[in-house]
């Protein structure tokens, strides 16, 4: 099969599943396993990506393959096409998340004492529903309690390939240095002051909770960002 065609045919395919597909995915629906490799469709991915470079759309690998989305820049104008509006994320839901992500596997009541705060069962019901979290293990102690990790479906909807693309806990802690040598006070600054009273840690703690909280930050404007790429997504 000539490139050419190979690559015109995983375009199809990538437009037509409305999902993300693997590579042994799309080599199945290819169908001519003779002649066509994983190398192959791997280089048709390639020259596709390279010719979406300059449009509105983009070809990127997320947590569960590949997928065509609309390019993030389009989003102010392909946006106006639906009038459904992004999901709005309370803060404590958006920290719950952030936890798991950065900190799995961990259990209900290991994010509680870091928020300092009891966790609603609504918040957890909700990031199973979205499928963006679940259960993978019990920890052993008295109880049993549940231990939470991200899934597929969280690196898919944040566009991610794997969790070590997140900003690291470190970078986010610089924001509270700076923060420091400005002579800033950070818990003044809307968006981040916690439930937890970071007042009644130490020094570290209270940096750790600075960080949480960026964190959740970052993860709102990623879900608002998200929740917009992914109306705007082709199937």
């Amino acid at each position: 099969m000539e490139t050419q065609q190979l690559k015109i045919i995983v375009e199809a395919i990538l437009l037509g599943a409305g999902r993300p597909l693997t590579v042994d995915q799309m080599l199945t629906m290819v169908g001519e396993q003779d002649t066509v490799d994983r190398s192959l469709v791997r280089e048709a991915i390639a020259e596709l990506q390279s010719d979406y470079e300059s449009r509105g759309i983009s070809l990127v690998q997320v947590g569960s393959g590949y997928r065509i989305q609309i390019r993030e820049t389009m989003q102010p104008w392909v946006s106006r096409l639906w009038e459904e509006k992004p999901a709005r994320y309370s803060r404590a839901l958006l920290e719950t998340l952030s936890l798991i992500a950065y900190r799995q596997p961990i259990t209900r009541g290991e994010i509680e004492e870091v928020r300092g705060v009891a966790v609603s069962t609504t918040i957890i019901k909700t990031l199973l529903e979205r499928e963006w979290v679940h259960v993978i293990g019990h920890r052993e102690v008295p109880g049993r309690p549940a231990m939470y990790g991200t899934t597929r479906k969280f690196l898919d909807y944040f566009s991610l390939k794997t969790l070590s693309e997140l900003p690291s806990l470190a970078e986010l802690r610089d924001l509270s240095a700076i923060g420091k040598d400005l002579e800033l006070d950070l818990s003044e600054i809307p968006g981040l002051e916690l439930e937890a009273a970071a007042a009644e840690n130490d020094t570290d703690e209270s940096e750790e909770v600075v960080a949480e909280a960026v964190v959740s930050d970052e993860v709102a404007s990623a879900a608002e960002t998200a929740d917009n790429d992914n109306i705007a997504t082709i199937h």
